[in-house]
């Protein structure tokens, strides 16, 4: 054992170094040859597979692009109808609009005239000296021939369905009860009053029951006439559109 330990000592100190680095050295290649080897295997037996899945993504790839392209003209042709659409819609808006003006459902504002319609301040004997429903209902026609586009008497909408019916010393409009004196409020172009006076009834009615019966009537013009919206209901139980022939009993 003494022996075995003197040679070991005998032994230079470079050759154990040298030793030691090249059992590391084989180890390492031994190492990098291990990992290679199934490498080598991989790339050599799965190279079809490979090539394979890679044109499979490639034509799928190909396939969404094109599905792309597909959805991005059908988003083109659904905007370009939604704007045909959207006009369509405002067009509608528009319609209903003026259907409602028509209807006398929205409150209006506009240049005009307003009539005050009083009661002779030297009551004759019989009711000739009163305002009547029917005095109202003629000065109503004749606006609306002038040209007239929204009528109120004392702030009930005049609408196609609004009646004038004599109730003692008032009348009955829209269902409400209108006492004297009577406010007619009307909007229109702003020769309204040019045009009423140029109608022959109109001018016969001033002269018969304001010069002749002493009516009193009383004429403004105003920057602004404010006419309000109807308040009662619209539906209609017997009506057909304009043109339509009547239907038999």
């Amino acid at each position: 054992m003494i022996a075995v330990r003197s040679r070991f000592r005998a032994i230079p100190s470079w050759q154990v170094t040298l030793a030691i680095a090249l059992l590391v050295l084989g180890f390492l290649i031994a190492a990098q040859l291990a990992a290679e080897g199934p490498r080598i295997r991989y790339t050599t037996q799965e190279r079809s597979t490979l090539i394979e899945t890679t044109l499979g993504l490639q034509n799928q790839q190909d396939a969404l692009k094109a599905r792309i392209l597909q959805l991005r003209s059908q988003i083109g042709q659904l905007e370009a109808q939604g704007q045909g659409s959207n006009a369509q819609v405002k067009q509608l808006n528009a319609d209903l609009e003026q259907a409602r003006i028509a209807a006398g459902l929205i409150p209006l504002e506009g240049p005009g005239i307003v009539f005050l319609l009083q009661d002779s301040g030297a009551p004759g004997p019989g009711a000739d000296s009163l305002v009547s429903a029917r005095d109202v209902r003629l000065v109503v026609e004749e606006l609306w021939q002038a040209g007239a586009e929204a009528i109120a008497v004392n702030g009930e909408r005049v609408t196609v369905s609004t009646a004038f019916l004599d109730i003692g010393g008032s009348f009955l409009a829209n269902s409400a009860y209108l006492a004297p004196p009577y406010q007619i409020a009307a909007i229109g172009p702003t020769n309204l009053y040019d045009r009423l006076q140029a109608s022959s009834t109109f001018a016969g009615f001033v002269a018969a029951r304001v010069g002749g019966q002493g009516i009193q009537l009383s004429v403004a013009q105003p920057k602004t006439v404010d006419v309000p919206a109807f308040a009662g209901t619209v539906n209609v139980r017997f009506g057909q559109p304009e043109g339509t022939p009547a239907a038999s009993p």
